[in-house]
């Protein structure tokens, strides 16, 4: 079972960088599409970034697209999403997510994720 937790949030200024960490205990995840959404106050949850490691393929939303960077790690079980040059506009609380299988013209449906885990507050300051 898919058992998914953020971490690496936090405060920073713009045009600094985080570096969110999405552990998944149950040891599954390299057999799913792996995630990452975001939701800010008073807004949708919207897609971030995804990764297919079965194709090898990353998919970028087109507002952090050159800034964010989805890559992860088996040995860890971790997936990562880098996130640099950061704007006010970022700020939200962070969701990885994972599910499978998901074609690519869905890889930005919140609905075909079916693990989630609890999230990771970012706020970018200007």
């Amino acid at each position: 079972q898919v058992q998914l937790g953020e971490s690496g949030g936090g405060l920073v200024q713009a045009g600094d960088s985080l570096r969110l960490s999405c552990a998944d205990s149950g040891r599954t995840f390299s057999t799913y599409v792996m995630g990452w959404f975001r939701q800010a106050p008073g807004k949708e949850r919207e897609f971030v970034a995804a990764g297919d490691w079965g194709s090898g393929r990353t998919y970028y939303a087109d507002s952090v697209k050159g800034r964010f960077t989805i890559s992860r790690d088996n040995a860890r079980n971790t997936v990562y999403l880098q996130m640099d040059s950061l704007k006010p506009e970022d700020t939200a609380i962070y969701y990885c997510a994972a599910g499978r299988p998901i074609t690519d013209r869905f890889i930005t449906s919140i609905k075909e994720y079916h693990y989630w885990g609890q999230g990771t507050q970012v706020t970018v300051s200007s």
